[in-house]
């Protein structure tokens, strides 16, 4: 009789709280092993074409490879070389957090305020308004416009402008000039940058509770500002971290803008980002542990870029 009730003790069901937290996790995996078979495809791709190549760039990072011999481990020598021998880098690190400081925050706001108009404006009306500040962000000839603005003859829209009022006697070479082209290409990547974070911001505004307005009214707010500050953004949350980590993605990666205006490398390096110095190392030189290390210096700074941010949006609503 004590040995039945032995048994039947031992039956008896684990508790929650006696698990571990491995066994608590296996129990729901094979609870919802329908759904987590349907979402493997993506984790397995996630896995081999994201985790894998970024844990091998940083091993990479460590050797001195020129993807004809064996990687030759060298540790740190790579990261000394850059910090203390390659000025160019220090150049690059210069500019492109320029770049990221002013373009980042700058097209982050744009893009949310730019959302909250349209947001404002009848279906149809929004449709349009918003295909025509999307579109140069897809424009295959955007760089075709704004280097047939500011070229540096007397045929360039702006040189042609200037020396017609008399402003200036000879045309100025906008993208030869160093005082030029930082401003440019900064407003180039801005007049572009509303992307797929500004998209994301419309379809958040699109699914805020509209009886939060009304709760919000009958506890005092008195205008639009509190109204977005209060309950529109604590409830886009979501979509604002999207959007600041596409913001901050292209705010550090976008070289392709610079070289498309001002060739490669910029006149004096005065525009040279480290998107740049990778392409130079990776791309032409063929130095794929050194470029390894400026790749893995790169996306230890975007990492930084989202966790600070993801720390400053938590604050949002409070």
């Amino acid at each position: 009789m004590a040995k039945t009730k032995t048994a039947a003790v031992k039956k008896q069901p684990i508790a929650v709280h006696d698990m571990t937290k491995a066994q608590y996790t296996w129990n729901e995996m094979k609870k919802n092993k329908v759904a987590y078979a349907l979402v493997a495809p993506f984790y397995i791709i996630f896995l081999l074409f994201t985790i894998v190549p970024v844990l091998l760039s940083v091993i990479i990072s460590l050797t001195n490879f020129n993807m004809l011999e064996w990687p030759d481990f060298v540790f740190m020598d790579n990261y000394v070389r850059l910090f203390l021998d390659d000025d160019i880098f220090i150049t690059a690190i210069k500019n492109t957090l320029i770049f990221a400081a002013i373009t980042g925050p700058v097209s982050y706001l744009m893009s949310l305020l730019l959302a909250w108009f349209i947001n404002e404006l009848s279906p149809k009306m929004r449709a349009l308004v918003t295909l025509i500040f999307y579109a140069p962000s897809i424009s295959g000839n955007v760089y075709l416009i704004w280097t047939t603005m500011f070229s540096g003859d007397q045929y360039g829209i702006v040189n042609a402008f200037l020396i017609e009022t008399g402003l200036i006697s000879s045309p100025i070479q906008f993208f030869s000039d160093t005082d030029y082209i930082m401003p440019l290409v900064i407003v180039v990547a801005l007049w572009t940058s509303l992307g797929t974070s500004f998209l994301s911001f419309i379809a958040g505004f699109q699914v805020v509770d509209r009886t939060l307005y009304e709760a919000g009214a009958m506890d005092g707010i008195k205008n639009r500002w509190q109204e977005l500050w209060s309950i529109t953004l604590p409830s886009m949350k979501p979509q604002m971290m999207f959007g600041a980590v596409m913001a901050i993605t292209s705010s550090f990666g976008f070289g392709a803008v610079i070289t498309n205006l001002v060739g490669f490398p910029s006149p004096d390096y005065c525009a040279h980002t480290i998107m740049h110095h990778l392409d130079d190392y990776g791309g032409a030189r063929f130095e794929m542990g050194y470029a390894s290390a400026i790749a893995t210096i790169l996306f230890f700074m975007m990492i930084g870029s989202n966790m600070l941010i993801k720390k400053l949006l938590s604050k949002v609503g409070k």
